[in-house]
């Protein structure tokens, strides 16, 4: 019987796979399953990942044969899993020795639909404790009390699929795939839904994830149109969470939360020119769209340099966000 699948996908990570690799081999054991997910690589990644399957206890290697980004790679994961719980890995992380051991002591233990835990975020120079916002340790909570209040930062902030392990129980009730094609923010969604409609989850303090930022291939890093699909994620996020029996409480949260990460890539100096000036057109669309009331809510919460910064968007005449081009007089930044 498999106790843990453990999914990872790996696209053109051939100088960091290996590392993630070891960690694996360090956390095998007869009943977990490593589901190792090639998303159509291009450079070496596919030899090492051949090699991993012959001599990683537990590997299977699983091809697709063409790109399809984390989201969907993760789906193909999930749909081999065999495992009473599944885990999240990135093909270009790792985790310490046992973790996976001591993860599933803690949710066997709890006894919850799902497990979230702190992690390490890792740069060339520095390694940085990154905590579940969520100050009740240890306890067993009904996951929509942690999504509140509106203007903090909360569990449904703190989206990384890989910080946690969760029941096979919310695989079968539909809850744990992710959105097809998301090309970037994958798990706003899934995080959001998880939330909404799981019974039971804790949020602990174990750590053995590393999350490797920085990294030049990664989507994070690179301003190009995919990073763009944050506003198909946050538009479905708005969308069901509009259709919840408690929309009046949550979709404050929703709204003030999507217009932060709007305002952050308006700010971010990473996309290309052409980029830029779609992600304002786009952006201007979404804020003429969203609920008039509860958006003038949120934007009154924010601080005034964003909140204005957004106002100037929002006014922006429909023709110039229909075009995608700058209205006459628009800053670079709206």
């Amino acid at each position: 019987m498999v106790k843990l699948s453990v999914i990872v996908p790996f696209y053109n990570v051939q100088s960091y796979a290996p590392e993630t690799l070891r960690s694996l081999r360090a956390n095998a054991r007869s009943d977990i399953e490593f589901l190792l997910v090639d998303d159509c690589s291009s450079d070496g990644t596919p030899e090492i990942l051949e090699r991993a399957e012959r001599d990683l206890p537990g590997a299977v290697l699983l091809r697709h044969a063409q790109n399809g980004g984390l989201a969907t790679a993760r789906n193909t994961g999930l749909d081999a899993a065999r495992g009473e719980y599944l885990a999240f890995l990135d093909g270009d992380d790792w985790i310490a020795p046992g973790y996976y051991e001591d993860l599933l002591a803690t949710i066997e233990r709890l006894g919850c639909d799902f497990v979230r835990t702190d992690h390490v975020q890792c740069t060339a120079r520095a390694r940085t404790l990154a905590r579940v916002p969520h100050g009740r340790r240890g306890v067993v909570m009904n996951p929509r009390e942690a999504i509140l209040p509106a203007d903090r930062s909360t569990s449904v902030d703190y989206a990384y699929a890989w910080a946690g392990i969760y029941h096979r129980r919310l695989l079968d009730a539909g809850l744990l795939h992710f959105t097809h094609g998301l090309r970037t923010a994958e798990d706003r969604p899934w995080i959001w839904r998880l939330h909404r409609e799981a019974e039971s989850f804790a949020a602990v303090g174990l750590l053995g994830v590393f999350y490797r930022r920085g990294v030049a291939s990664s989507l994070t890093q690179i301003g190009d149109v995919r990073q763009l699909d944050f506003i198909r994620a946050f538009d479905q996020v708005v969308e069901e969470t509009a259709k919840d029996r408690d929309a009046d409480e949550l979709l404050p949260k929703a709204v003030r939360t999507y217009c932060a990460i709007i305002s952050h890539h308006l700010t971010s100096g990473r996309f290309e020119p052409q980029v830029a000036r779609k992600l304002r057109a786009m952006s201007a669309a979404v804020l003429k769209r969203l609920p008039s009331g509860v958006l003038d809510g949120a934007l009154d919460s924010m601080d005034a340099e964003r909140a204005n910064r957004l106002r100037r968007l929002r006014r922006r005449p429909a023709a110039s966000v229909a075009s995608g081009v700058p209205s006459q007089g628009a800053g670079a930044a709206a």
